[in-house]
């Protein structure tokens, strides 16, 4: 089978993932959608309404003018939402149009800017996730690859006794919990980072240099709590990657011909690591795009974690489909950069 076949089979069977996990949410959420979609009609009527009374103020408009409008409008909008028909029978365009990347409008929801488009909400989300998240999973990645590595060829030692303990303690610490207890030792105990206020201060600098140092010291403290919290995981994945390579056969045949270890480790070792090192990674880069929604709401960190948490308390339908389906997407192309790269990290992938 020729390798443009492979790929186009697994981008095939990815795209019906996603077209899949639409789906099933749009399903799962369908009966609340009426509860919702009424709750952003009213506030589309009421501020229709409000613009009509304050043109008949002016005598533009009597009052039953006005009430026929508001009426009209209310008409139009209830087709326009398909509430005129059962929650069932929307649930293929509703996901059509999130797949469409035509996410609508919130109802109580807004941007920074003020705006209700779901598209716009969740745009001006990705640079803080990305900013907290991201940084640290690249971090851990690091960790993980040079700690990994390191403690796989010093097995039993005092640094990989040490390591496995704090992998497991890492492992087993909430990252939401551990937030609240650096923020009560280094924010108000020892007042070393400012108070959770979010993305900046509430009165931040206006010059560049001074809000991004800023922007960085509000981020400080998130993304060592998440460094702590979740490195202790790569490192021990890594180091458990790296020591069945090195105990594989041709490992022992490359140090009986006497080949340096540096050349055994670049030639033999990481390049049959790499695979499952990238797959790790590479998901775990997708991943961290996801946001972490006990985290960031601790640490009222404005990212997508914080408006998962905010879309499910205020039953934004929209914004819940439109993330969902967002996270689902960048998996679908971590999946594909991941199928790409094996054939480049592995040639047997090629056969």
């Amino acid at each position: 089978m020729g390798l443009a076949r492979v790929l186009a089979i697994r981008a095939i069977t990815l795209t019906a993932t996603l077209i899949g996990i639409v789906l099933v949410t749009a399903i799962i959420l369908g009966p609340t959608s009426d509860k919702v979609l009424g709750a952003i009609v009213n506030e589309d009527v009421r501020a229709y309404s409000q613009a009509l009374r304050q043109r008949a103020a002016g005598g533009a408009l009597n009052q039953s003018e006005i009430e026929a409008l508001i009426a009209k409008y209310r008409e139009e909008l209830v087709r326009a939402y398909g509430l005129d028909r059962p929650w069932y029978e929307r649930i293929i365009p509703l996901a059509l149009t999130i797949l469409k990347l035509d996410l609508g409008r919130t109802g109580t929801i807004t941007s920074f800017t003020g705006s209700n488009n779901v598209r716009d909400i969740i745009l001006e989300r990705i640079p803080p996730t990305i900013m907290f998240l991201t940084t640290a999973t690249v971090i851990n990645i690091i960790l993980g690859l040079v700690l990994g590595t390191a403690l796989a060829f010093r097995r039993g030692g005092f640094l990989d006794r040490f390591f496995s303990l704090y992998s497991a303690i890492s492992y087993a610490l909430p990252a939401w919990w551990l937030g609240l207890l650096l923020i009560y030792v280094f924010v108000y105990r020892i007042p070393i980072f400012p108070p959770p206020t979010g993305l900046l201060s509430p009165n931040p600098p206006a010059d560049p240099v001074g809000r991004f140092l800023d922007m960085a010291s509000h981020a400080a403290l998130p993304i060592i709590t998440f460094v702590i919290a979740t490195s202790g995981v790569w490192i021990y994945i890594t180091r458990a990657i790296v020591i069945r390579v090195v105990e594989e056969d041709f490992v022992y045949v490359a140090k009986a011909k006497g080949l340096p270890d540096r050349v055994i480790m670049r030639g033999y070792i990481m390049r049959a690591a790499a695979p499952p090192i990238a797959t790790n990674a590479i998901l775990g880069l997708a991943g961290s795009l996801g946001g972490a929604i006990l985290t960031e709401t601790i640490f009222n960190w404005p990212g997508l974690g914080r408006l998962f948490y905010d879309a499910i308390g205020a039953q934004e339908l929209t914004i819940i489909l439109g993330l969902t389906y967002i996270t689902a997407m960048i998996y679908v192309i971590a999946r594909m950069i991941l199928e790409i790269l094996y054939i480049f990290l592995d040639p047997r992938v090629r056969y």
